[in-house]
């Protein structure tokens, strides 16, 4: 058993089981969104937390310890997603990203904006022109340093 197996088993469990990402982000008592990542194999889950995971889906206990393993990051199959709703953001990026790039070097200075020290929140935004989607991304500003 690898760590895609026990995603692949906590999806089918999801489904079968008709469980919402928010239900067990609250069992666990984190946001949805990290929980998603966790539950999807982006990240480690402590002890407590993977032992709240694998009795939601009902794993094993090796899929359990599997949880609390550093995952290898990076859940794309193809450097350009072929997913359309992935691809979306690619897309994004790709009209967008120069834009950020700019905004925030005016705003912050020249560095970067933290993936890992990193926060996201995803709502439906209710329109009456069809619904959004809106997500909050805050990212710590990691100055470059001089040396």
């Amino acid at each position: 058993m690898n760590r895609n197996d026990v995603t692949e088993m906590i999806i089918a469990a999801k489904i079968q089981k008709g469980i919402k990402w928010g239900d067990v982000a609250r069992k666990v008592g984190l946001s949805k969104e990290w929980v998603t990542a966790g539950c999807l194999g982006q990240m480690t889950f402590d002890k407590k937390q993977a032992a709240l995971i694998g009795k939601t889906f009902g794993l094993p206990a090796e899929a359990v310890a599997l949880l609390q393993t550093v995952p290898y990051k990076g859940s794309l199959p193809t450097a350009v997603p072929t997913d359309p709703l992935i691809y979306r953001f690619y897309e994004l990026v790709n009209v967008y990203g120069t834009t950020f790039k700019e905004l925030i070097h005016e705003e912050f200075g020249d560095g970067i904006m933290s993936a890992i020290d990193f926060r996201m929140d995803l709502q439906r935004e209710p329109n009456a022109a069809g619904d959004r989607v809106n997500i909050v991304m805050s990212g710590k500003f990691l100055p470059y340093k001089t040396y």
